[in-house]
């Protein structure tokens, strides 16, 4: 299985970018999908999650800014950025948690990461 994201990029204080992750493989379904971030010499903290039904949480920094949603039949997760600001500078990491097979426990799966900077 891999998750892979892309989308992230260099982008003006006010502006907008949008992130999307693939998960492709061997995949019977996809629980939980999600977005973290990590800036520098920080933890990585939770962004946004949706469940397979499309129940969303946020973190409060970015509720209202950021829009999570997921296509199930692509198995991607996406995340809408608006009014980004210098805080919200970090790498942003893929989850999915996901069974392999019918009978199987849940795995988390955590893509490489995609560079988001907001400066002007």
């Amino acid at each position: 299985v891999q998750v892979v994201e892309s989308g992230g990029g260099l982008v003006q204080p006010g502006g907008s970018l949008r992130l999307s992750c693939a998960a492709s493989g061997s995949i019977f379904t996809i629980y939980t999908m999600g977005w973290y971030r990590q800036a520098p010499g920080e933890q990585r903290e939770l962004v946004a999650t949706i469940t397979r039904d499309s129940t969303t949480n946020y973190a409060d920094s970015v509720k209202g800014r950021f829009t999570i949603s997921r296509d199930n039949a692509k198995n991607t997760v996406y995340l809408q950025m608006n009014s980004l600001k210098p805080e919200d500078t970090a790498v942003y990491f893929c989850h999915a948690r996901i069974v392999t097979m019918i009978v199987a426990p849940t795995i988390d799966y955590w893509g490489q990461g995609t560079q988001v900077t907001v400066s002007s």
